[in-house]
C-alpha cells in the first residue's frame, strides 16, 4: 500500500506541474525604441540656396549675389558626390556670372547635435565675360531639423586661369530623400 501511495503522489505531482502553465516573473522588460539615424547612406539631397561671390575674375574685382540649386548623393554615411549651379549678378552692373561645380564631399555626422560638418573638393566651369574651367575647395556645416529637411551653409574657394580667385558662399535649405 505504501508503494501505491508513493506512486500516486509522484503521478499527481508530475501532472500538476504539467498543467501549471507559464511561470510569472515580476521583472519588467523595457525595450528602448530604435532610433533612426538622421544622416545615412543612400541619401539623395536637393538644395535651394542663396549665394554670394567675392574676389577677382578676368582681372577685375567682382562681388555678386544670387542663388542656385544643387543635387547630392551619399554613397555612405560619410562620403558623397554633388553637383550645383549658381547664378549671380556681378557688381550690380547687369552682368551675370554662372558657376557649375561638381564635388566630392566628406562629412562627419554628430547625431546627438543634429549636425554634420563637411569638406568638399572638386571642379567645374565658370561663365561670365569669359568661360573657363576651375577648381574648388571648401568647408561647411549642415543642421538637420528632421530626416527630411536640413539647413546648410558653406564656403568654397574657386581658382582658375583668367585670374579667377574668389570665394563662393552659399546658405539654404536641403531636402533629403
Amino acid at each position: 500500500m505504501n508503494k501505491t501511495l508513493t506512486l500516486l503522489a509522484v503521478v499527481i505531482a508530475t501532472a500538476a506541474t504539467s498543467f501549471a502553465g507559464e511561470a510569472v516573473s515580476s521583472k519588467k522588460v523595457v525595450v528602448a525604441p530604435q532610433t533612426e539615424d538622421l544622416f545615412r547612406a543612400g541619401e539623395v539631397q536637393v538644395d535651394a540656396f542663396a549665394a554670394g561671390a567675392a574676389g577677382r575674375y578676368n582681372g577685375q574685382s567682382v562681388n555678386g549675389f544670387g542663388g542656385g540649386l544643387g543635387l547630392s548623393y551619399f554613397l555612405t554615411k560619410y562620403f558623397g558626390v554633388a553637383v550645383d549651379d549658381t547664378l549671380t549678378s556681378l557688381n550690380g552692373n547687369g552682368h551675370t556670372y554662372n558657376s557649375t561645380q561638381a564635388d566630392l564631399i566628406g562629412r562627419l555626422p554628430i547625431e546627438s547635435l543634429h549636425l554634420a560638418p563637411y569638406a568638399l573638393v572638386g571642379g567645374g566651369a565658370t561663365w561670365g565675360t569669359k568661360s573657363q574651367g576651375d577648381g574648388n575647395v571648401g568647408i561647411g556645416a549642415e543642421y538637420r531639423i528632421n530626416r527630411s529637411i536640413g539647413l546648410f551653409a558653406d564656403s568654397r574657394y574657386l581658382y582658375g586661369n583668367h585670374g579667377l580667385s574668389e570665394s563662393l558662399t552659399r546658405a539654404g535649405l536641403r531636402f533629403i530623400f
